[in-house]
């Protein structure tokens, strides 16, 4: 086994497309420069307003593009699905997503861009649960809805070997959480993982956050007080990066060298790949945060539901001959 984790240079030697160059440079203005000092906390219901709000032409574009997506109540867990526009017949595999937005903000209806995508890319039908958001739902409500939803899943009969699960920023975070419950309960593990840019060290991200500014410091350290609650930031299923991280299913990461959370991505992936775990990462170079997010109008974005629809298949392929090996023997 090699002593560091496979990385694809996606964009290193690529000029940015003039869509993402727009998006960085408007950031600062969607975002503020500077924190403000005598704000306790954020305005939860306007920051949840103007995420749905950004979100609307994707959303809209998505259901234009595929209107096979429908509002579902699984097992009491409110979501979204999409499914690919060709596919025929029974679900017989999934893509659990979950979504990001600081644990506090964001929906399935936000994130439709990215799993109408991941469904048309993959060929999978995307499974994207509204958990509960802090700070009404403080930890562990999210990942107790994250556990809800993949066995539920497996209850309509989809095998564990026939799910992936994947997740932006806290989703991705939670992903990586929802694993290691997973593997701590003795269940079933998916058969892979795709975390984009994940936020699953709530320890010290805000204080390392690499080139972030103030307000993206404070913004961090509040979402994680929210999130957090009672509990400890330490607790690794609240920062899985800190927990033990041996026997998980292949993951595919990506990340940005201009992400507040690029060093701890990177830490992540190498204690992933020292404790057994195959791990790819896709390394992007001057991309927004959580790039995907930001489909269908950025190239790159595109590009990295791509990336990832390829993982997924290969995931579903491996654990296809992996069944059949069994089988004959």
């Amino acid at each position: 086994m090699s002593n560091h984790p496979a990385i694809e240079g996606l964009a290193d030697r690529m000029a940015a497309s003039w869509q993402a160059r727009l998006v960085l440079c408007a950031m600062p203005l969607l975002v503020g420069r500077r924190a403000p000092v005598r704000c306790a906390a954020p305005d939860v219901a306007q920051v949840r307003a103007r995420s749905h709000l950004l979100s609307l032409p994707g959303a809209w574009l998505a259901a234009l593009l595929n209107p096979r997506s429908r509002r579902a109540r699984d097992g009491g867990l409110d979501g979204l699905w999409t499914l690919p526009s060709t596919r025929p017949g029974p679900i017989a595999n999934a893509i659990l997503y979950l979504h990001g937005g600081g644990y506090y903000f964001g929906s399935s209806a936000t994130h439709r861009a990215v799993t109408t995508a991941l469904a048309a890319h993959s060929g999978a039908p995307v499974f994207a649960p509204d958990y509960r958001l802090a700070p009404e739902h403080p930890f562990p409500a999210a990942l107790e809805d994250a556990l809800h939803a993949y066995r539920t899943l497996i209850a309509r009969g989809i095998a564990a070997n026939s799910i992936v699960v994947a997740g932006d920023s806290a989703g991705g975070g939670l992903a990586l959480a929802l694993l290691v419950a997973l593997r701590d309960a003795g269940e079933a593990l998916p058969a892979g993982a795709v975390l984009f840019s994940p936020w699953a060290d709530l320890t010290t991200t805000w204080r390392a956050a690499r080139g972030a500014g103030p307000t993206t410091r404070l913004a961090m350290q509040r979402a994680a007080q929210m999130y957090i609650g009672d509990a400890s930031a330490w607790d690794p299923y609240v920062s899985p990066a800190r927990g033990e991280l041996h026997d998980l299913p292949p993951i595919h990461l990506q990340i940005s060298d201009s992400e507040a959370m690029y060093e701890d991505a990177l830490a992540l992936a190498a204690r992933l790949n020292r404790e057994g775990v195959t791990v790819q990462v896709a390394q992007w170079h001057a991309m927004p945060h959580a790039l995907p997010c930001f489909a269908p109008f950025l190239p790159e974005a595109n590009q990295a539901l791509r990336q990832a629809a390829m993982f997924v298949r290969r995931c579903y392929a491996t654990r296809k001959r992996e069944a059949a090996a069994a089988a004959i023997a």
